[in-house]
């Protein structure tokens, strides 16, 4: 069994103020993804974006925010926040669905793209392939919250975590991070030179698409060593919410794939 480190999730405080690790995951994932999709609208010569990328940025930013919050609300504990809907605007203390925020990125890319008249799925290729490092990121902040731990298990890395018993547990969080951000970033980035210049194999919007297939394929993976949420539980058949969402994603991204290499053919 190995050691849960238990660092402290506050980095530092200033009276009242609190600079926490998990938000600190958040906002280095961020400027990864700007960082990138600058990079690549530069190597590809996507100059009809310059304009608007710094909107276009805040707006999916925001986007992001809100959808992640309100999907953890709506689908992993709407009864306790009817009851307590001031803590619905306590991002701090964790709480975000990744689905409601993939929800609310692509709702806010389309509002955005539409208005100012840009190419949508080129929008969703450029910050589909730099989301995962943000995703690895935030599960490494839900590592150090000790929150998101995995089941119970006999294996030589498990760890016992605070608040979740006297039994080792898969560190689940580290899985996800490895695979929905390391190998999912590793494996769209190289993707992404084939769909420069698109073709029928690779039109715009495959990237996206294979976002949420593979993201979904991981997640799925991952949940059966993770622990079900304690208020939900599994959701039928040993299926837990992460799982049933996830399965939608994947039939999202199957559909969509096809679609856009018919259109494209």
């Amino acid at each position: 069994m190995m050691t849960f480190p238990n660092i402290d999730p506050v980095i530092f405080s200033m009276g009242p103020l609190q600079v926490r690790w998990y938000g600190l995951m958040y906002v280095l994932g961020f400027a990864a993804t700007l960082l990138l999709v600058k990079y690549q609208i530069k190597k590809f010569d996507f100059k009809e974006f310059d304009a608007h990328f710094e909107n276009l940025n805040l707006v999916l930013i925001i986007s992001l925010v809100l959808g992640g919050r309100l999907g953890y609300v709506l689908f992993y504990n709407l009864p306790y926040y009817l009851k307590h809907p001031l803590e619905i605007l306590a991002t701090w203390q964790g709480g975000m669905s990744f689905h409601g925020g993939m929800l609310g990125l692509i709702i806010g890319a389309v509002i955005f793209c539409r208005k100012n008249r840009l190419d949508f799925w080129r929008v969703i290729d450029l910050y589909g392939v730099t989301i995962p490092i943000g995703l690895g990121l935030g599960r490494i902040g839900n590592f150090i919250n000790a929150e998101l731990y995995g089941r119970a298990t006999d294996v030589p890395w498990g760890m016992v975590f605070p608040g979740g018993g006297p039994y080792p547990r898969h560190p689940s969080q580290l899985y996800e991070a490895f695979l929905e951000g390391v190998v999912l970033f590793l494996v769209l980035w190289f993707l992404k030179e084939k769909q420069n210049p698109p073709s029928i194999s690779w039109p715009y919007g495959s990237m996206g698409a294979l976002f949420l297939i593979l993201y979904g394929v991981f997640r799925i993976f991952v949940e059966f060593f993770r622990e079900p949420d304690a208020h939900l539980g599994f959701i039928a058949a040993g299926i837990t919410m992460g799982q049933m969402l996830s399965s939608l994603m994947i039939v999202a991204g199957l559909a969509l794939f096809l679609v856009r290499r018919k259109q494209a053919a």
